[in-house]
């Protein structure tokens, strides 16, 4: 199997320095239009895939973004491996704005939004105990510290709905779960990259310390825009890199995440609706055919 690495982004993190053939995508799926065009290339004998998770010009809120239809469509074009890169807040004094964290669990606190591929007429439970694959995460972290960015390996991530930030009382409230950051994008997009047999990790970009710090008072935009765009280039880097980190050929993950729909369907065969079926031929192709 070939590696295809899919980056899901923001502004800046979908355009990169030497990508050959580079062409914008319409890719169209039964989940409705992705946020985006997808741009596809190669790079260093990698294909690469890129998605702006808003939409280039910043045109969706954390709730709108069409989680189902990005992560349908990435796989629909041959993604293997998913790199998530996106901004958050900090909740953790040791982890600094300007600095990264290679996240790898999860506290979903989002609302609004579709967050499962299966249900009526083809019902699903995935496991999500370890939402994050190590053997991506590695590869993000070994990036990372070659690019010379300061990088936290493992953090926990506190997905709230937006698109307002924290009050105090609710980052404190976070901080006491010991969660580390704090972002609107994560979920239900890893969950959803489960449910696709897709590798995941999440690359996240600290932007502030939320409003939580007796320093720093609240969130200020300027502020934060102007530590995402410093972060952006820094996550370019990263991502130059992972091609030959990762490599053209695609063995099995050892960790399985490729084969996490293997004992999921609940739904007995002749009880399934050919209708959902045929919504879930790029996602769980693999295990209904």
């Amino acid at each position: 199997m070939k590696t295809m690495i899919g980056v899901i982004g923001g502004s800046g993190i979908y355009e990169m320095d030497g990508l050959k053939n580079a062409e914008w995508q319409t890719v169209s799926g039964p989940w409705g239009a992705p946020s985006d065009q997808i741009l596809t290339g190669s790079l260093n004998g990698v294909d690469m895939a890129f998605l702006p998770r808003h939409g280039r010009g910043h045109v969706h809120s954390p709730t709108t973004v069409p989680y189902r239809a990005n992560i349908d469509a990435l796989k629909r074009i041959g993604v293997t491996d998913v790199i998530s890169v996106s901004a958050c807040g900090s909740l953790n004094a040791e982890m600094a704005p300007g600095e990264f964290v290679i996240v790898d669990q999860f506290i979903d606190r989002t609302f609004a939004r579709e967050k499962s591929f299966f249900g009526d007429g083809c019902v699903a439970h995935v496991s999500v105990a370890h939402p994050t694959c190590p053997r991506l995460s590695d590869a993000c972290e070994t990036a990372a510290t070659d690019t010379g960015i300061k990088v936290h390996r493992g953090g926990t991530y506190l997905a709230m709905e937006g698109p307002q930030f924290s009050s105090l009382a609710e980052s404190k409230m976070y901080q006491s779960w010991g969660c580390d950051v704090i972002g609107m994008t994560n979920m239900p997009e890893a969950k959803l990259a489960r449910e696709a047999e897709l590798c995941y990790a999440s690359v996240a970009m600290i932007t502030d310390f939320d409003c939580w710090h007796p320093d720093h008072g609240a969130v200020d935009v300027a502020d934060v825009i102007r530590t995402l765009t410093q972060n952006a280039g820094k996550a370019r880097s990263l991502i130059s890199k992972l091609p030959n980190l990762l490599g053209a050929e695609r063995a099995p993950c050892p960790h399985e995440c490729d084969r996490a729909l293997e004992f999921a369907i609940m739904t007995a065969p002749e009880k399934r609706d050919p209708a959902v079926l045929a919504k879930l031929d790029a996602i769980a192709g693999r295990v209904l055919s």
